[in-house]
């Protein structure tokens, strides 16, 4: 049995996503291949996500420095436990879905939070004099996510989500692009059905 970690950077759900409507399409053939796997779902928009923000950077400091974590701020204690508790969820994760529109060239700013989260010298990398050391080595991801033109993996967005995961030592298992509904809206359908298709694909294979 495996435990998969679902990361939902999307405010909309399948019926006006086309990024999730094909994560459902995904989640629903992979649980039926696999029934007794595990499936855990972060909905970055709907926990509302913290952003790495003043606060915690000083917390930290504070912390280092022998404040108790009780007298931090409640907001700040807030949300250093949702970060804390992203960090267990990846690193306990066997298998990683992460599925995101593509915005303005880049990704939702929760799915940087998220990132920034997980991200973490000592827990999920660490560095030596050659370099750093990836610690969570060989978890497959699948990466999802839709754009209204085409960029065939080459965007900002998918090369920095790829780029940050493999730096833990995650490793690409697949991306589905849900590509070109915008450029060309008289096949966003046929788009839209061929990367449900393809997630089928993958799915069966993950």
């Amino acid at each position: 049995m495996s435990k998969v970690l679902v990361i939902k950077a999307h405010p909309f759900n399948g019926d006006k996503s086309r990024t999730i409507k094909t994560l459902d399409t995904f989640l629903e053939t992979y649980q039926a291949k696999n029934p007794d796997d595990e499936i855990e779902t972060l909905d970055l928009f709907a926990t509302n996500f913290p952003e790495l923000d003043g606060g915690m950077m000083a917390a930290w400091g504070q912390l280092a420095n022998g404040m108790a974590f009780t007298d931090l701020p409640a907001d700040v204690q807030k949300a250093m436990g949702q970060y804390n508790e992203a960090l267990a969820q990846f690193k306990a994760a066997d298998k990683l879905i992460v599925a995101n529109p593509m915005w303005n060239l880049s990704i939702p700013a929760q799915l940087k939070s998220w990132i920034d989260a997980i991200t973490v010298v000592g827990e999920t990398f660490r560095y030596t004099a050659t370099g750093h050391i990836a610690l969570v080595p060989d978890k497959p991801f699948v990466h999802i996510q839709a754009a209204g033109g085409k960029y065939e993996g080459k965007d900002l967005g998918t090369q920095y989500v790829q780029a940050a995961l493999e730096y833990l030592g995650a490793k690409r298992f697949a991306k589905i692009g849900v590509e070109g509904m915008d450029h060309f809206p008289d096949q966003a359908d046929q788009i839209v059905a061929a990367a449900q298709e393809e997630a089928k694909e993958v799915a069966l294979k993950f």
